[in-house]
């Protein structure tokens, strides 16, 4: 006998979420013999194979694991509709502590379930992930980017993830403020990862009042040794500085009801993917508060234009250049929301999708 009330539940979960944004397939991954235990969600493939990076990450159930990279795999449709490039949406996620489980053996059998989707999903590296399991992913599948520069790829991703999501800043701030001058500005940047890194190496160039914030004190210590001026601030007392500019670049959901109580901003802009924890309601919500949000998925593009250019031939300077034009694209998404009276998320998911509709109606698919 059929449980019925399991097969209600388990369609309620995938089926029924996968029908909600129009998720093409979603791939359920185990190993016993490696502890492997992983999601690959393929959302849209219209414009091209869907390239999406690896998070590893030590989710509390199969549920949150299963939200976030449906969430993930739509901003990476989105995310390359709107750097014009010719890619779809996918994500990965692996359940595990990076810091612990991480195993050459793991990594490969993970690279075989790649394999399987034969090129409609490539992966390359997120949060938990670095090169190292990249090149193990490699050994069992040739649908990997991010890859080092000795073996052909671009290397890592972040220093241009980072200058996308400063050109994404300084456009925001141009729009707020009528100026991109970040010369004392007050920037609070949550997580102190490459990224994050990254991004507050350029704020403190241009002369911005920087504070970091991260759950890692050894990366805290490390960039503060780099650069004394910023101050560090304790990881729930964040949102209480007296900013300009909030820049969540850690994990996403950090925009939020609590949270919105508490930022002193007029602009959010950093890297952190998924940063408003309901987009329907959050996204109206910084609206309505009178704060400029841009859209994650729109700045934080730089790190999947830097892996799209290993498939033309590297080059570092055209990726580089290709996201210097974060700030035209994102100027042009808060002249939109403006003009519509509407959030500036919804400015961005209907240039991206237009852009997807054309190609799909042209009959042009991947």
């Amino acid at each position: 006998m059929v449980n019925t009330t399991i097969k209600s539940v388990t369609t309620d979960l995938v089926l029924g979420r996968m029908e909600k944004h129009d998720h093409e397939e979603v791939l359920f991954c185990h190993d016993r013999s490696t502890g492997l235990k992983a999601i690959i969600a393929i959302h849209d493939t219209t414009l091209g194979p869907a390239l999406g990076g690896t998070r590893m990450w030590p989710y509390a159930s199969e549920v949150e694991a299963l939200n976030d990279v449906l969430r993930l795999s739509r901003g990476m449709t989105y995310k390359s509709s709107l750097a014009g490039l010719d890619l779809g949406g996918g994500k990965a996620v692996i359940i595990g502590d990076a810091r612990t489980q991480k195993t050459e053996a793991m990594f490969r059998r993970f690279g075989r379930f790649v394999d399987s989707l034969n090129g409609r999903y490539i992966t390359a590296e997120d949060v938990g992930m670095n090169i190292t399991e990249m090149v193990n992913v490699l050994k069992e599948t040739r649908y990997v980017a991010g890859l080092p520069e000795e073996m052909g790829g671009s290397g890592d991703p972040s220093p241009v993830t980072a200058y996308g999501v400063y050109c994404g800043l300084k456009a925001a701030a141009k729009t707020a403020y009528g100026t991109d001058d970040l010369s004392g500005r007050k920037v609070a940047v949550q997580g102190a990862g490459n990224v994050g890194k990254g991004l507050v190496a350029l704020l403190v160039k241009d002369g911005a009042t920087v504070f970091l914030t991260d759950i890692h004190d050894d990366k805290l210590a490390a960039i503060k040794a780099e650069f004394p001026s910023i101050t560090l601030v304790k990881p729930d007392a964040i949102y209480d500085v007296d900013m300009d500019i909030y820049s969540p670049c850690a994990l996403g959901a950090t925009v939020n009801d609590d949270t919105l109580k508490r930022l002193k901003c007029s602009v959010i802009a950093g890297a952190a993917n998924n940063q408003l924890a309901d987009e329907a309601v959050h996204g109206r919500t910084v609206m309505e508060k009178g704060i400029l949000y841009a859209p994650d998925y729109l700045i934080n593009a730089g790190g999947i234009i830097n892996c799209a250019w290993e498939r033309k031939g590297y080059s570092r300077k055209a990726a580089l250049r290709q996201t210097e034009g974060i700030y035209e694209t994102a100027l042009r998404i808060f002249k939109a929301s403006a003009e519509k009276g509407i959030p500036t998320y919804l400015a961005a998911n209907q240039a991206a999708e237009e852009r997807i509709n054309s190609i799909r109606e042209a009959g042009m698919r991947f």
